[in-house]
């Protein structure tokens, strides 16, 4: 009986003693876990300004490409436009030389048919000349008649023979004018050539280039993909870090008063909780990475008035200069029973950093800056010693000033709420 009693005191002793070993252990742990951490941010940092340095380097080839495609889609135009100018002066000279070449054939027609008309006369003349002169006067009737036929015959074709010269001379001006025509059209054939030649060059370098621009855009977006996964892996072990680090911190709730209905006011006129404080259902999803909800929500449209809880000093605001990040515009009132509240997602701010403020004294509005699903009110208790303030990097890439606290430092409000 005795080696039973020694045993279990033995075993009360050793469970004393075991929360007091654990702490100092996960005291351990968490500051190895904080040093691992500033390593990985360290060392994310760095990969981010090494990939930083190759997308500059990357978006400049980029637009160094996308000029020079610009460039040879313009000269590629101008080509094109050259060569269409080329193909409808082929065209206009084609026409030139088909015209050129009738008028030619028809000039020897009329040269021919004038010819086969000399020809005619020269034999009538020559049957004249041959038959004797007492026949063709016989024929004639009279000398005179004779002599005028001859002369006649003899005019006829010196007239042939002189419109058989100016056809001649027109049809050697038209052979000219073709011959010069298809030299013209040789040329611009030519021209033609030359310019197709230079377009198919030209085409060629402009899809390698653009080929190449593809491959730079997609080398571009995948750099910045990387660096999204790299800064949003950065700001994952921020928040543990300052997780880790509240851990390790401790606030001193010995200063504030103690829970009870009535110690703040509401800060709006018609109240309805939307979400509690803790480890509420919406806080368990990707929105709060399953740590918690550290306030209350209040419905409330964009500018429904919003008070003071409490009598205190302004300690901080924001007007919301990086849009979409956190908690928009908000404002922090320190209270002097030492608990602090904060009012975010505020769509207007009435106050300023110092001034101090009464009970149920308008403050702002409500709103839906910040990190919001919808219009609403966020309001936090913390326990006024434990509260600093951090610059968060927003996704847009802009540091905001924002409150945090210890673990222990967040307040549920409706234990101090009426």
């Amino acid at each position: 009986m005795r080696m039973v009693k020694f045993s279990v005191l033995a075993l009360v002793c050793v469970f004393a003693v075991l929360p007091a070993l654990v702490a100092a252990q996960t005291a351990d742990e968490l500051q190895q876990q904080i040093d691992s951490n500033n390593a990985q941010i360290q060392q994310l940092d760095n990969e981010i300004a090494n990939y930083q340095a190759q997308l500059d380097s990357t978006t400049k080839q980029k637009d160094t490409l996308q000029n020079t495609v610009n460039q040879l889609a313009l000269q590629s135009k101008q080509l094109t436009a050259k060569i269409n100018v080329t193909k409808s002066q082929i065209k206009t000279t084609q026409l030139q030389i088909q015209q050129l070449s009738q008028g030619i054939a028809t000039k020897q027609a009329t040269i021919d048919d004038e010819e086969a008309g000399l020809a005619e006369s020269l034999r009538s003349l020559d049957a004249i000349e041959q038959t004797p002169l007492s026949i063709t006067l016989l024929a004639a009737g009279t000398i005179s008649d004779a002599w005028q036929d001859i002369d006649s015959i003899a005019s006829l074709q010196s007239a042939m023979q002189a419109t058989i010269v100016r056809l001649s001379a027109d049809k050697q001006t038209l052979t000219t004018n073709k011959t010069t025509a298809e030299g013209k059209r040789a040329q611009l054939l030519a021209q033609q050539r030359t310019l197709n030649t230079q377009q198919g060059s030209l085409n060629a370098t402009k899809k390698a280039q653009s080929d190449l621009l593809a491959q730079t855009k997609n080398q571009e977006s995948n750099y910045q993909k990387v660096i999204a996964e790299k800064v949003a892996a950065k700001q994952d072990f921020e928040d543990t870090l300052r997780e880790l680090q509240a851990k390790l911190q401790s606030a001193d709730i010995s200063a504030i008063p103690s829970q009870g209905k009535g110690v703040l006011r509401w800060p709006l006129s018609s109240v309805h909780v939307t979400q509690y404080f803790g480890d509420t259902a919406f806080a368990r999803t990707a929105a709060y990475k399953g740590k918690g909800h550290n306030g209350i929500d209040l419905r409330a449209s964009v500018g429904t008035p919003v008070f003071a809880a409490l009598t205190g000093v302004v300690e901080e605001t924001n007007l919301g200069t990086a849009p979409n990040c956190q908690y928009g515009k908000w404002a922090l009132i320190r209270h002097n029973n030492g608990l602090t509240t904060l009012y975010a997602h505020l769509s207007g701010v009435n106050v300023v950093k110092g001034q101090s403020v009464s009970t149920g004294q308008l403050i702002g509005y409500s709103g839906n800056t910040g990190y919001a699903t919808g219009p609403h009110l966020h309001f936090t208790v913390y326990v006024s010693s434990a509260v600093s303030f951090i610059n968060y990097k927003c996704n847009n890439g802009k540091s905001v000033k924002v409150p945090v606290s210890p673990f222990n430092g967040y307040l549920n409000p409706v234990n101090y709420l009426p």
